[in-house]
């Protein structure tokens, strides 16, 4: 059943700025595909665990940095992907976000760095956020070893990323535009990369970098070693996997959308209701502990953020606009707690990997069903349940 609000606060009125946003309504979405009950979470569609960290081969001081980070057992991806990486294999993984493939591919080839300085590491992800995450595991898993990276997304300075660039690190991890951008520049050469990994492919075409995927591939030394992670398998994702890969050793660990053991549901706003006093019940609420709010528009977003914030509401915002450090501030601050509330535009959170977000609200709807699964993506990650609200008028 649908939750409908007054935007009644029991006497208390606020002023409100104008809203930026422009219609909400998403392209032919029924509401009725916002509803659905969470399906029970089981254990029953685990694969089997074969093996322990110790049973790969890793180096000592890998095996450590492991230890350290808090992994004891592989996920099902790790188990599968990293003995196959380790043997020399390419490997194609279908695994859903959250399921620990950043490790499966990162531990082999750290290792393989560290035993063959000469291995050059190129790692491809959608978004500067997913970059980052990458970034940070690697500092992790690569803590006292002779290997060395270099970050290089957008919203930062380029010269600084052209002058390391210079200094030939083992690891190159960043976005298909900057990456493209600096073999322009003839900053960076493909050629000189042996090893290469695609994450999460199908949200790299979903956003437009088919053609600098395609250029980058064009680039790599014919011998290579190649890792290729998505989400999901269409003919698009096929082709790029077809020119990438040589006989690859094929992974799913995905058994079901991650969506349906979401509950998904619609918030009614009455005919002049405020959005906003909707929204500032909901988050007022004791279970609505940690959330991720959905706008269309960077302006609507910030508009939005403002009026939270006046309202006394611990609130923080991240979109296009927005610099690649204040972008990092904000889910640092989300992710430790420091606020509970995090608004966001669909291209800038594809990417965000934030544990035990409790809901998802759709502040405004989108553009189209294919954004609706990966904005409430957000919740329900790695095996727990999460909520999704959208609202309707």
């Amino acid at each position: 059943m649908f939750r409908s609000f007054s935007g009644s606060q029991g006497g208390r009125s606020f002023n409100s700025r104008p809203r930026f946003s422009r219609p909400s309504r998403g392209q032919n979405i029924s509401h009725s595909r916002y509803i659905h009950a969470a399906v029970a979470l089981t254990t029953e569609e685990a694969p089997l665990i074969v093996n322990s960290f110790a049973d790969f081969g890793f180096e000592p001081q890998v095996l450590k940095n492991i230890s350290t980070h808090g992994y004891t057992i592989p996920t099902p991806i790790q188990d599968q992907a990293i003995p196959a990486l380790m043997e020399g294999r390419d490997v194609v993984g279908v695994a859903n976000t959250g399921t620990g493939k950043t490790a499966a591919f990162l531990l082999p080839l750290i290792n393989k760095v560290v035993k063959d300085p000469n291995q050059g590491v190129l790692i491809i992800a959608p978004t500067r956020e997913l970059a980052v995450q990458i970034h940070e595991e690697f500092v992790m898993f690569a803590k006292n070893l002779p290997v060395s990276v270099s970050l290089c997304i957008g919203g930062v300075g380029l010269n600084s990323q052209i002058q390391y660039l210079k200094e030939n690190p083992h690891f190159v991890i960043g976005t298909p535009g900057r990456l493209k951008d600096l073999v322009n520049r003839n900053a960076l050469r493909p050629d000189m990369f042996t090893n290469i990994v695609l994450d999460e492919v199908d949200r790299m075409l979903d956003i437009g970098f088919r053609k600098d995927i395609k250029f980058l591939i064009s680039m790599l030394p014919k011998e290579r070693h190649a890792a290729f992670f998505s989400a999901t398998m269409n003919h698009e994702t096929e082709e790029i996997m077809r020119e990438l890969l040589s006989d690859p050793v094929k992974i799913s660990v995905k058994k079901r959308d991650t969506h349906l053991h979401i509950s998904q549901d619609i918030v009614k706003v009455p005919s002049g209701a405020k959005k906003l006093n909707v929204l500032f019940e909901l988050l007022q609420q004791e279970d609505f502990k940690r959330v991720i709010v959905f706008g269309r528009t960077k302006h609507g977003i910030n508009a939005l953020e403002q009026d939270l914030f006046d309202r006394g509401i611990q609130v923080r915002s991240i979109h296009g606009n927005k610099n690649q450090n204040a972008r990092q501030h904000s889910l640092k601050d989300f992710k430790t707690g420091r606020v509970n509330v995090l608004l966001a535009t669909d291209i800038a959170a594809r990417g965000i990997d934030v544990d035990d977000v409790t809901h998802v609200i759709n502040y405004d709807e989108p553009q189209s069903y294919e954004d609706y699964i990966h904005r409430i993506g957000r919740t329900g990650r790695a095996g727990k349940s999460g909520k999704a609200l959208t609202f309707v008028s």
